[in-house]
């Protein structure tokens, strides 16, 4: 059985009142290769600087072979660390820069020799000797920087990033020869990441971070299959991610269907997050599946197809856009023009309704017979907190002025309990001129329906994902129209090799034991 080399017990760190470290605990074995994982600011380079010495912790321990090392200076402790920019001395060459730690110690010339030119074969930089570092690639530079540390003999290897600088083909190249350098010296590497790949390649333990806390501790086939919960899931590799209910052991439902899996021990009817890998769905023909859908997009990934499948619509409203001709109204002694459409509004925003958002919402504007904008100066209306139609009138300095009707409504939201979504909007009035002169109708049209929608769960924002219509804004014609504002519907996320069109419509299947059942955050 392993031993445990590095113990780190409920170890916090502040700074400045700020607690970056809340309570870590972590055990590290002997000849194991652990990498820190998480996003920038989750604590991971923070935990590694204690475990170098080069930080103390606020409160908490660093046991090493039996012997709290917590306050032990960093040049005492059996631990070396490769920076994430190397730190290399400009001025010595390659034999020097790894020769530096054995000079110091002044150990006989001989034995730097021996000690040296073995790190430099391990490191495969046979004939670089006496290269300028100054001059050398990237993962040349790296390969010294960890000849330096390594030549030392340390118990523990730190890397804080090292492979960040590298492009992605090195990368992946060092990667290999990270973890095949610490199985031939045979020493613990403890490896800090923010890429779940170089996490997955090299590690045999990996440590999920987040906000000062671990979230989750395994091996790479642990962590990828069984992640302990959405973050987890979505921070390493691609993940469906759909809310569901647990009805019983080994039986979850999402969007009203049930489906075998094969976890247990949550309570009946228990919310639930479910992850299907995208790897783990297979195309089918329609019918034939456990669920149709319809291909959104298809990304070409050079091995694979990425394909994106909506297999359920989103939650919908549909509203009548009332749309008028232009009419202008003109003041000929005055030479200007001014026009405005009437519009409808939420009931409960009557109090907060200022003359400005009222010229905005009905798209009351003025000018003259040279098309120079001319100010409205005056808006007049007598708003109640009822539902009603109240009139208004906008006007100029000169007595330009034209009258509108605001209806004042109760918005009927619609709610999707399935999609835990509800979305609001309002019949609206518009002119055929605002329509064929819109850049961006779509846009244009949420925002002229004051339409949108958010999550039941917990109330935030939830993006209008498309808009429905079926008239042709370049020879649009007064009168009324339909118009479909939608969220987006359940889209799953698909791995295949095989050749996919947009638009197509598709089955999907997936075995009960690639459906992984998660407890929900918090």
């Amino acid at each position: 059985m392993a031993k445990k080399l590095i113990q780190v017990q409920n170890v916090v760190k502040t700074f400045d009142k700020q607690v970056v470290l809340k309570g870590i605990s972590l055990d590290i074995m002997e000849n194991e290769f652990v990498t820190l994982l998480g996003p920038s600011g989750c604590g991971k380079t923070t935990l590694l600087r204690i475990i170098a010495g080069f930080l103390e912790p606020s409160e908490g321990k660093v046991i090493m072979d039996g012997e709290d090392i917590a306050n032990t200076p960093a040049y005492k402790r059996d631990v070396n660390t490769v920076f994430q920019h190397y730190a290399l001395f400009p001025h010595l060459d390659v034999y020097d820069n790894i020769a530096f730690g054995l000079n110091i110690k002044k150990m006989p010339k001989d034995i730097i020799d021996q000690k040296v030119m073995r790190m430099i074969s391990l490191v495969g930089l046979e004939g670089f000797e006496h290269r300028d570092v100054s001059l050398m690639s990237g993962g040349q530079q790296q390969r010294v920087a960890i000849a330096r540390a390594l030549v030392n003999e340390p118990r523990v290897l730190l890397l804080d990033e090292s492979l960040s600088a590298l492009d992605k083909n090195l990368r992946k190249e060092m990667q290999l020869e990270l973890k095949e350098i610490q199985r031939e010296v045979g020493i613990t590497f403890i490896f800090v990441t923010h890429d779940q790949e170089e996490a997955l390649t090299m590690s045999d333990k990996i440590v999920v971070m987040k906000d000062g806390e671990i979230e989750q501790i395994g091996t790479p086939v642990q962590i990828y299959n069984e992640p302990i919960n959405e973050y987890c899931a979505r921070f390493i590799g691609d993940s469906n991610i759909i809310d569901g209910t647990m009805k019983r052991d080994r039986l979850v439902s999402f969007d009203d269907a049930d489906y075998e899996c094969v976890d247990y021990g949550f309570e009946e009817n228990e919310a639930v997050d479910i992850m299907i890998r995208p790897e783990d769905i297979d195309i089918v023909e329609r019918n034939r599946g456990l669920i149709n859908g319809e291909v959104k997009s298809v990304l070409f990934k050079g091995v694979h197809y990425e394909v994106v499948a909506e297999t359920s619509s989103g939650t919908s409203k549909t509203v009548t856009m009332h749309v008028q001709k232009d009419r202008d109204v003109v003041n000929e002694s005055a030479k200007e023009k001014i026009s405005a459409t009437s519009f409808a509004m939420d009931i409960e925003d009557v109090p907060n309704l200022s003359d400005g958002e009222v010229i905005a919402r009905a798209h009351a504007q003025a000018w003259n017979f040279d098309d120079e904008d001319v100010s409205i100066s005056k808006v007049t209306y007598d708003l109640k907190e009822e539902p009603g139609v109240y009139p208004c009138v906008f006007r100029t300095e000169n007595g330009t002025e034209v009258t509108i009707d605001i209806h004042v409504v109760t918005p009927k939201a619609v709610e999707d309990v399935s999609n835990e979504e509800s979305i609001q909007a309002f019949d609206f009035y518009t002119t055929v001129t605002d329509i064929q002169e819109s850049v961006a109708l779509d846009t244009d049209l949420i925002r002229w329906a004051d339409a949108y929608a958010w999550s039941t769960e917990d109330q935030s924002r939830v993006e209008i994902w498309d808009v429905k219509y079926d008239f042709d804004d370049e020879t649009i014609t007064e009168g009324d129209y339909a118009v479909t504002f939608s969220t987006q519907g359940r889209e799953l996320k698909i791995e295949t090799t095989d050749r996919i069109e947009e638009g197509q419509r598709i089955g999907l299947r997936w075995n009960p034991d690639d459906i992984h059942v998660m407890r929900k955050m918090g």
